[in-house]
């Protein structure tokens, strides 16, 4: 029998459970929010019903466990512990591994949904997901006509015949993609705005950004972000924002990178200029930015570089 303490988020730590009593306190803490469905083996949907703005969440167990608190970002989003969230509903699609939610389950779920018109009880859906989840929420946005999407890092499909060059994931190889819910693409065509946010250094996910086309599809390169932007984006602040933005229905290209700008703040960011700036070629550059971080941070190796460029442009 269940132990009585998983019920109790106040008394069950989420952070040390193992992997099968953690997702019984998660069923157990979304039927208290609203309602928790399995679907199939891989997957469970839950939905924390609040407001009339919808922020539908593709997560995975252990993108969740990697988090602080091991619980659904979606759940932050719309408790307010989170900018701007208050009052949100959230409907959380949870894969418990790599599964790129390609399931009947899952297939026969939004199948339903879209049949009541549950999307339709909502002012404004945002579609949210990174990697593997970006894939999903540009995939089954198709389910919620007029919906704006957020996709990090999205693949466009794993099928072999269209993106055979992406041996990222080979056991995905066998996994069919060309059925329903499949090309994802396709899939946006009619949704409001699709945002793809992408390191146009990575080679795959250049070429992913490059299959999604139509008026409604905008590709956002995020350069030199590393290959986790949405790590990054939490990192500086940024991503609860966009969303934010998204179900207001103020979220535009315009805005989003102007939102991107908090990057030139962000030390990781600066670290990653650095490297790629040699003082021996470019002094100017070099002191130009390590000038610009000293003068806001206690920055010790930008204080060297800095040092370094000004003795470079000295001896010049």
């Amino acid at each position: 029998m269940q132990d009585d303490t998983l019920t109790n988020e106040h008394h069950f730590d989420l952070t040390t459970a193992k992997q099968y009593d953690w997702l019984h306190a998660i069923d157990d803490m979304g039927e208290e929010r609203g309602y928790c469905e399995n679907l199939g083996e891989h997957h469970s949907a839950i939905l924390s019903d609040g407001g009339p703005t919808l922020i539908v969440t593709f997560e995975t167990i252990d993108t969740i466990r990697k988090g602080a608190n091991h619980t659904p970002l979606g759940w932050s989003l719309v408790d307010g512990t989170e900018e701007g969230g208050t009052g949100w509903s959230n409907l959380c699609i949870l894969a418990h591994k790599e599964t790129w939610f390609r399931d009947d389950a899952v297939y026969a779920y939004f199948d339903r949904l879209v049949d009541d018109g549950f999307f339709d009880e909502y002012d404004q859906v945002v579609f949210y997901g990174a990697g593997m989840c970006g894939y999903g929420a540009a995939t089954f946005s198709v389910a919620a006509p007029g919906a704006t999407v957020i996709a990090i890092g999205a693949q466009a499909t794993l099928d072999t015949a269209r993106a055979g060059w992406d041996r990222r994931f080979p056991e995905m190889r066998r996994a069919n993609f060309s059925d329903r819910y499949g090309y994802a693409p396709d899939m946006i065509e009619a949704a409001d705005a699709v945002y793809l946010l992408f390191n146009p250094a990575i080679t795959e996910d250049y070429m992913h950004a490059s299959l999604f086309s139509g008026d409604n599809a905008h590709p956002i390169p995020c350069p030199r972000m590393g290959r986790y932007i949405e790590a990054e984006l939490w990192s500086m602040g940024v991503l609860p924002g966009l969303i934010t933005q998204a179900a207001k229905g103020e979220l535009d290209r315009i805005s989003l990178f102007q939102a991107l700008r908090a990057r030139r703040k962000h030390l990781p960011y600066l670290r990653v200029m650095l490297d790629r700036i040699s003082v021996s070629t470019h002094p100017k550059r070099v002191a130009a930015l390590t000038r610009y971080v000293t003068s806001h941070w206690s920055a010790p190796r930008f204080r060297r570089a800095l040092d370094q460029a000004n003795k470079a442009l000295e001896d010049a």
